[in-house]
């Protein structure tokens, strides 16, 4: 049943200290020529961010799919159009601490699935796939050195068809004593760890407490994972609300069996869909509602391209 809805779901929407607020890359380490290309953009500290929504990152383009290699031009293109990635964190802060010109993106991949993280196992020592998402961002962020780490990853602990910090019981060649690690390595290179529910579920169609449950558990098994890991951000499955609205904000859980009383409390929620987000310094912010942008096909291109046609792309000012 669990695999059917996760299938379901991904065609209709698809034990180290946290070192979450590391601060990108100042302006004097860009590359002269980026320099310049930034100083030329005036600055609009009130323009709108697109917060990208990532799934698949696969050998094929399809709606909550994105071939490897456009996910790597997509990269390129947004660094040579001025973009550089920030969390959600640091948006919620104020720090996102851009050099002059420059253009804030963020970047959120949902659902935990093998292509966003996955081990090569050699000779007993394991190595990141080249061609998961990470592997690709990885290798770009040793190209350019300012291109930070500072992705947003939505995870599933316990969701079918390996969607379980990226991969368990020989999914994609993924090993179930992997998944840990995965999670603490991304805590570790600074990446941001984003609660998405136990296993993806429709918070629409349950009660509170099952609501409550599906939210504290997934935040739970980042606990055992990154013990004291504050998460900051969740992810609206299917970008559904919950009947009563305030549970994907804050709430509680108790586990029956040891009486342990689990309560998170969200700073951001992350929708579905809805266009770039406005800036923290717009009026109109709600970090309690914040829309992205779903990348397939030439979404990101077009979304790119309509900010900056309507001179509404938030450019840093330096400060």
């Amino acid at each position: 049943m669990l695999k059917t809805l996760l299938c379901c779901t991904l065609a209709l929407a698809t034990a180290a200290p946290s070192t979450n607020h590391r601060a990108p890359a100042g302006p004097h380490d860009l590359p002269a020529r980026d320099q310049s290309a930034a100083t030329s953009r005036p600055p609009n500290t009130h323009g709108r961010i697109p917060i990208l929504e990532y799934h698949i990152i696969g050998d094929h383009e399809s709606r909550w799919t994105v071939d490897r290699d456009h996910f790597r031009q997509s990269l390129q293109m947004l660094y040579d159009r001025g973009y550089r990635p920030v969390s959600v964190s640091q948006i919620l802060d104020h720090k996102m601490d851009l050099p002059a010109g420059l253009s804030p993106v963020v970047f959120t991949f949902d659902d935990a699935s093998p292509s966003q993280f996955r081990y090569i196992e050699h000779d007993g020592t394991l190595e990141i796939d080249s061609t998961s998402a990470i592997g690709i961002w990885l290798a770009f962020h040793a190209a350019h050195p300012d291109w930070g780490n500072h992705a947003v990853f939505c995870m599933l602990p316990a969701a079918a068809a390996g969607h379980a910090f990226f991969g368990e019981r020989g999914i994609e060649g993924q090993r179930s004593a992997w998944r840990f690690k995965k999670v603490q390595f991304l805590d570790q290179q600074g990446f941001e760890l984003c609660g998405h529910t136990l296993w993806h579920a429709n918070l629409g169609k349950y009660s509170d407490a099952v609501v409550q449950e599906q939210i504290a558990r997934g935040e739970l098994a980042i606990d055992s994972a990154v013990p004291g890991y504050h998460v900051r951000t969740f992810a609206l499955p299917l970008g559904i609300w919950p009947k009563n609205r305030a549970l994907a904000h804050e709430g509680s859980w108790t586990d029956p069996k040891t009486g342990r009383v689990v309560n998170y409390r969200f700073d951001a929620v992350l929708e579905v869909s809805g266009g770039p987000a406005p800036s923290p310094n717009d009026p109109g912010f709600d970090p309690q509602r914040l829309p992205r942008v779903e990348v397939y096909s030439e979404t990101l291109e077009h979304t790119l391209d309509a900010l900056d046609k309507t001179n509404t792309r938030y450019v840093s000012n330096g400060q």
